[in-house]
């Protein structure tokens, strides 16, 4: 009996999130309420929050289920090669943008359908956090591959990295709105010709990554 009170349990919460993901994504966050949610769910308010204390709780376990790409790309930079490194998780994650349908729509809802009100501060804290972990890997690889590579960068590693990041993720906010363009060359093209511009990468090095 425990454990299948355990397995109802499981997939009330599933079907609570994936209740989430779609009510999200068609009215936005802050006009969705929880019980727009615990209703296309099927199941109780009272249910809902014994499993989610707020929107909040709710949208970041929404996020947590899926393997969101961009806030996982943060490889090992530390090596002979950082930059091959850097280039290879960018391939990956923009990958697993276009090719996963989930991936995908909850990207959307985390990049078009959220407003940062003060009800939603722990997803801001979120995004915010993620943003400070890509910048600082970003900075390692440039300032490792700068002295390995023994070229001195022409602004501070910090800046660059900040600019690369803005550069990706409006790459991928663009392709949200308009799918139309093959997001994975245009990305690695755009990291490619940056990284030249720096003196860090070459065309045949490059290519060779893909």
């Amino acid at each position: 009996m425990a454990r299948r009170t355990k397995e109802d349990a499981q997939a009330t919460r599933s079907a609570l999130l994936d209740a989430a993901e779609h009510v999200f994504l068609q009215r936005g966050v802050s006009r969705t309420s929880l019980n727009d949610i615990a209703q296309a769910a099927g199941v109780t308010r009272g249910a809902l929050y014994w499993h989610f204390k707020d929107k909040a709780d709710l949208f970041n376990a929404m996020l947590e289920r899926v393997t969101l790409p961009l806030e996982c790309m943060l490889p090992d930079v530390t090596g002979d090669d950082p930059i091959a490194a850097l280039r290879q998780g960018l391939k990956h994650a923009l990958r697993q943008i276009v090719r996963d349908e989930q991936t995908r729509r909850v990207l959307e809802i985390a990049t078009l359908m959220v407003e940062h009100t003060p009800e939603l501060g722990a997803i801001r804290e979120r995004h915010l956090q993620t943003q400070r972990e890509h910048v600082l890997c970003q900075h390692s690889a440039l300032e490792n591959a700068s002295q390995q590579l023994g070229v001195a960068l022409p602004a501070p590693a910090e800046q660059l990295a900040h600019g690369m990041h803005a550069m990706v993720h409006g790459l991928v906010f663009s392709w949200l709105l308009d799918p139309s363009f093959d997001l994975e060359a245009t990305g690695l093209n755009a990291l490619d010709v940056f990284l030249r511009g720096l003196g860090l990468s070459s065309p045949v090095n490059a290519h060779n990554q893909g």
